[in-house]
């Protein structure tokens, strides 16, 4: 018995033998034809355009790999100065804060309401 997959059913069905080797859905071959362009813009090359090329400045990151490199004993999280500091120092803040914030409210949550 032949079987032949049902675009209506999405099941296999059985089949005569034509149909079976006939599978159903092939299309013809494509046009070797570019399509049309519907939204066809002038293309712009890079040399032709001065501000295409204006963030290229001086490559920082050699100066940065000697800066992180030092062996001056600071963490590299630590090792730009007074920003890094900052931040630092807010983000643990804010997680020593937060984390005492939960426990507090744990705390509040296990104790049981007061009838009055």
């Amino acid at each position: 018995m032949y079987y032949k997959f049902s675009g209506f059913s999405q099941r296999l069905v059985g089949a005569v033998a034509a149909a079976a080797y006939a599978p159903q859905g092939l299309k013809p071959l494509a046009s070797t034809e570019s399509p049309a362009l519907i939204f066809g813009t002038p293309t712009k090359l890079a040399s032709d355009s001065p501000a295409a090329v204006s963030y290229l400045d001086k490559n920082k990151v050699p100066d940065l790999q000697k800066l992180f490199q030092k062996a001056d004993g600071l963490p590299v999280h630590l090792k730009r100065g007074v920003p890094d500091q900052l931040l630092y120092r807010t983000t643990m803040a804010l997680t020593i804060g937060g984390t005492i914030y939960c426990l507090i409210a744990l705390y509040m949550a296990s104790q049981p309401k007061s009838k009055k």
